[in-house]
């Protein structure tokens, strides 16, 4: 389980995180929404230990990662996954190389324990037989799916996902839901998702928290969501200009 008790976080004068209180359910996918620049990405960041709060706590399992020193914050990140935007793949190694980099950087396992690993991963992707193809020459969501596959290699307990189908045409995007569903599924995770696109976020969501100027103004089912009163929530799922939420 992953707890934010009171996180705060400023950068210079800008006060990002004004006390964010989350509670990340075991086996659920949490996909926290809100606007561009309004601190979805610290908030996952402090989740890893790659931001400290200012004050506060993160929670992993119980554990507080704030206090840790750098070499037990090395052993908690192997509980972690993560999928970044662009699919962040090394251009000079290949697609079997990338897939196998975690593995062969955190794991005794032989090349051929290796190799079984990546093929494995790749095949839970939908993705088979592209181990010697290069980054430049799959399309933007197959690199995607192989970010995935490497961000699952090591069995992670968690998995963060930070906007996982910008970008994507309207067929991938819907690839990519289902996919999370299915490796949640399979691989048993607590998935964390950033998203801006809410037709995915409703269709991947056990649970919503929306984020706003600093806080958690909204936490519950994606019908909870739907069903909120907030001026706020409502005039974002709307995308509407008119509203609390002031356009700058």
């Amino acid at each position: 389980m992953i707890q934010l008790i009171d996180v705060r976080k400023r950068f210079g004068k800008q006060e990002v995180l004004k006390g964010v209180n989350l509670e990340l359910e075991d086996g659920k996918t949490t996909v926290i929404i809100g606007r561009s620049g309004g601190g979805k990405s610290v908030l996952l960041k402090h989740m890893i230990g790659l931001i400290k709060p200012d004050s506060g706590q993160v929670l992993i399992d119980g554990v507080d990662i704030t206090t840790l020193n750098e070499r037990e914050l090395n052993e908690i990140r192997k509980k972690f996954g993560m999928l970044f935007q662009e699919g962040a793949l090394f251009d000079s190694m290949s697609v079997g190389e990338n897939v196998a980099f975690p593995l062969r950087e955190h794991t005794k396992l032989s090349d051929s324990e290796v190799r079984d690993k990546v093929a494995d991963r790749l095949r839970a992707v939908g993705l088979t037989g592209i181990e010697n193809k290069m980054p430049s020459e799959i399309s933007g969501g197959m690199r995607k799916r192989v970010g995935l596959a490497r961000a699952i290699a090591l069995h992670p307990q968690f998995v963060l996902f930070d906007e996982p189908t910008t970008g994507l045409d309207p067929v991938m995007t819907e690839a990519i839901n289902q996919l999370i569903l299915e490796i949640r599924n399979r691989f048993h995770l607590t998935c964390i998702v950033i998203s801006h696109d809410l037709d995915s976020t409703f269709k991947i969501s056990d649970k919503i928290a929306m984020l706003y100027e600093g806080e958690i103004i909204e936490y519950g089912t994606p019908e909870d969501i739907k069903a909120s009163q907030n001026p706020i929530t409502i005039q974002f799922l709307a995308g509407s200009i008119e509203g609390p939420i002031k356009i700058l």
